[in-house]
C-alpha cells in the first residue's frame, strides 16, 4: 500500500521509544516518576463533573451545529471580551475536539503548498508537523536561555519573505514557560502589521500564570491584529479537562467561515456532554484554578531549586504553563556504562534506567535541553530530582 507523501512526511516521534521503554520498566515493577506529562495531575472540578451528569440526564447526547453549540460560542465570546478584551460575534467562533485539533483546522484552512510558517524554537513539538502535513514550509526562530526563549521584533522581521503565511506565537510557552510581556507583544505585532502576515496564536496556558505576570493576547492590540490573528484556546490545561477534548478558536470570518465548512465534514461537532461541561466551566469559573494555580507555582519554585542544586545543570525561571527547560548540554561527551552521551535523546533514555522519565529537547527543536512537567506532586519532583542527581553523578 502506497501512504501518502503528505503523511510520510511527518516525523516519527522522539519520544516513542522513551515512552516504550517506560512502560516496560513498570511492567517489571521499576519505580518510574514521570517529568513527561502535559497535563494538570488535578482531577476536573466537581461542578463541572456535575454539570455533565445533568446533561447525561437531560438527554443532550444528540448532535449540535459543527461549530459548536449557540450557548458555548456565546460564553466563549463573553470570556474573551471580559478577560482579554477582544470583541468577537459568535459566528467567528468554532469549537472543536481539542486546542491540537483547532490548530490543524486553522493550518488546513490558512496553507497553500509552499506556504512559510514562523516558528520560534524550543516549540511545542506539533507545531512542525501540522505546517508539513497541511504543505507548509517551517521556518524556525532559534532562542535560549540568554533570550529568556524569547524571538525578537527584529528577528522576525529578518526571517519574513514574500512567501511567509503566518507566525506561530505561543505565550505562556510550551515547553519553555515563557510569557511575553505586553510591551513585547506589542512590539512583534507591529512587524505582523507592517509585513501583512497573519498570527496563529496558543493561548491555551493563558491561566498558568505566575509572578505577577498577566497574559496579553497579541489580537488585542487592536483591530487590524483581530483581524489577522487565529486565537487557539481550550478548556484542557486551565480546567483540567484534557480528556474531556474542547478546544475551539476565534478568528477573522472568512477563515472561520472556511474552518467550520470543513469541520462539518472532517468530524462534524465535539462530544455535545463535553460542550456543556465546558459552558458550566467559563460561566461558573470556581476557586478550584485559582488552587490549582498556587499549588503549580509552590511545585515551580521547588523544582527550579532542587535542579539548580544539580553541578552541570542549569535552568531559567518559568513564568508560565508547568514546564521547565533544563540545560544539559555540560553532560555531553561525558559516559555512563562505556556510552558517550551525544545529546538529549541519551540523557532521556539513560535517565529511564534512574527511574525518571523526561522529554528530550531535541523533540522541541533544542538539542541541548531536556523539559520537565512540574504537573506531578512535591514528594514526586524532589524524589525524581535526587534520581537526576544520581544520574549526573554516575557519569565518568
Amino acid at each position: 500500500m502506497e501512504i501518502s507523501k503528505r503523511v510520510k512526511s511527518i516525523a516519527p516521534s522522539l519520544t516513542l521509544a522513551i515512552s516504550a521503554r517506560a512502560n516496560e520498566l513498570k511492567a517489571q515493577g521499576k519505580s518510574i516518576i514521570s517529568f513527561s506529562v502535559g497535563e494538570p495531575d488535578f482531577n476536573t472540578p466537581e461542578y463541572i463533573i456535575k454539570s455533565a451528569h445533568k446533561a447525561l440526564d437531560e438527554g443532550k447526547t444528540k448532535y449540535t451545529a459543527s461549530s459548536g453549540m449557540p450557548v458555548l460560542k456565546k460564553a466563549i465570546v463573553d470570556k474573551l471580551k471580559n478577560e482579554n478584551g477582544i470583541e468577537y460575534q459568535p459566528s467567528q467562533i468554532v469549537v472543536s475536539n481539542g486546542a491540537k485539533h483547532s490548530i490543524f483546522n486553522a493550518l488546513f484552512c490558512l496553507l497553500n503548498d509552499g506556504d512559510e510558517v514562523i516558528i520560534p524554537a524550543p516549540y511545542w513539538l506539533t507545531y512542525p508537523e501540522s505546517v508539513k502535513v497541511c504543505g507548509g514550509v517551517c521556518v524556525y526562530l532559534p532562542t535560549d536561555e540568554r533570550s529568556n526563549y524569547k524571538i525578537t521584533p527584529e528577528q522576525l522581521k529578518n526571517a519574513i519573505t514574500s512567501k511567509t503565511k503566518c507566525l506561530i506565537f505561543n505565550s505562556p510557552s510550551n515547553p519553555t514557560g515563557t510569557v511575553y510581556s505586553e510591551e513585547e507583544i506589542r512590539a512583534i505585532a507591529k512587524v505582523v502589521e507592517e509585513t501583512g502576515i497573519y498570527v496563529l496564536s496558543d493561548e491555551i496556558y493563558e491561566k498558568l500564570v505566575y509572578c505577577g505576570e498577566k497574559h496579553f493576547s497579541i489580537a488585542a492590540v487592536n483591530d487590524y491584529m483581530r483581524e489577522h490573528t487565529i486565537v487557539i484556546n481550550g478548556m484542557s490545561k486551565a480546567f483540567a479537562m484534557t480528556g474531556w477534548r474542547i478546544g475551539y478558536l476565534a478568528g477573522p470570518q472568512e477563515l472561520i467561515k472556511a474552518i467550520d465548512s470543513f469541520q462539518s465534514h472532517a468530524t462534524s461537532n465535539a462530544c455535545s456532554i463535553s460542550q456543556c461541561a465546558s459552558i458550566t466551566a467559563l460561566n461558573e469559573c470556581g476557586s478550584e484554578m485559582d488552587a490549582m494555580v498556587n499549588e503549580f507555582d509552590e511545585r515551580r519554585k521547588l523544582i527550579i531549586n532542587e535542579v539548580r542544586k544539580i553541578d552541570g545543570l542549569s535552568c531559567n525561571e518559568p513564568n508560565g504553563a508547568f514546564y521547565v527547560m533544563v540545560n544539559v548540554s555540560k553532560l555531553f561527551g561525558k559516559s555512563i556504562n562505556g556510552k558517550v552521551l551525544k545529546g538529549s535523546q541519551d540523557i532521556a533514555t539513560e535517565l529511564l534506567e534512574f527511574g525518571v522519565a523526561v522529554v528530550p529537547g531535541l523533540a522541541f527543536g533544542v538539542d541541548d535541553y531536556i523539559r520537565l512537567s512540574y504537573a506531578t506532586s512535591k514528594e514526586n519532583i524532589i524524589e525524581g530530582v535526587a534520581r537526576i542527581n544520581k544520574f549526573v553523578n554516575s557519569l565518568n
